[in-house]
């Protein structure tokens, strides 16, 4: 049996509303040097924005970066709320993968990044095995901005369809008509099985199988659940 939860209380210290938060600058979250200590190097630059700490670290060591701010009992974050990813005009600009953490414990809230050079690969380490939760997001931000998440147990889209053939349509270089003509998306859409587009138990069409991709039959003759 696991030990009951308690909220860390500094003492006379009562929780409050923020006020008058700087633009820049302000008081830091403490984690923030504690990640910098405990992993020399790992930090490429931190800074505070509305009172919000952002660190920059290495991508080799955002797995266990992250594992140590989970685990470690002064840190404890034990929640992950997003994982996403930004994209500049600039070209010169790295693509940003973010990973937002917050403790409820010790009511702190930390923004990790990752730059990711636009000619290099676009991959970082999965978290899937630290954060249940990051199954789904991880999956996101892989459709919607192509980023790779090595080690994730079922890395596939989920907005929209496996078989989508246009890219990413988060990214800045994504047309707005999309990348296929509108003649070729006109017969792509005529020529497509509306019911191969889910499994069997989501519509109860049993003939749906049959025209389902190789790869998801598999899934279904194995009983993978696994982002389903």
């Amino acid at each position: 049996m696991t030990a009951p939860f308690t909220i860390y209380q500094p003492e006379g210290e009562q929780p409050a509303t923020p006020k008058q938060v700087p633009h820049r600058g302000g008081a830091a979250n403490p984690s923030a040097a504690a990640i910098a200590a405990k992993f020399p190097g790992a930090v490429v630059r931190s800074h505070v924005m509305w009172g919000e700490t952002t660190c920059v670290v290495e991508r080799a060591k955002l797995h266990d970066i992250v594992q140590w701010l989970r685990d470690d009992a002064a840190q404890c974050y034990e929640y992950l709320s997003d994982v996403t990813a930004v994209e500049y005009r600039d070209l010169a600009q790295p693509i940003e993968v973010v990973w937002h953490l917050r403790s409820i414990k010790h009511r702190r809230f930390i923004r990790l990044k990752v730059e990711l050079a636009k000619t290099a690969a676009l991959e970082v380490p999965s978290i899937v095995d630290l954060y249940t939760g990051a199954d789904w997001l991880e999956r996101e931000c892989f459709d919607m901005f192509g980023i790779k998440f090595a080690g994730h147990p079922d890395l596939r889209r989920i907005l929209l369809w496996e078989q989508f053939q246009e890219g990413h349509p988060l990214r800045k270089d994504f047309p707005l008509r999309g990348r296929l003509s509108r003649s070729q998306q006109l017969t792509n859409a005529l020529s497509a099985n509306p019911e191969a587009r889910y499994s069997m138990e989501e519509l109860s069409i049993a003939d749906a199988f049959e025209e389902l991709p190789l790869d998801m039959r598999a899934r279904l003759k194995g009983d993978s659940r696994t982002g389903e």
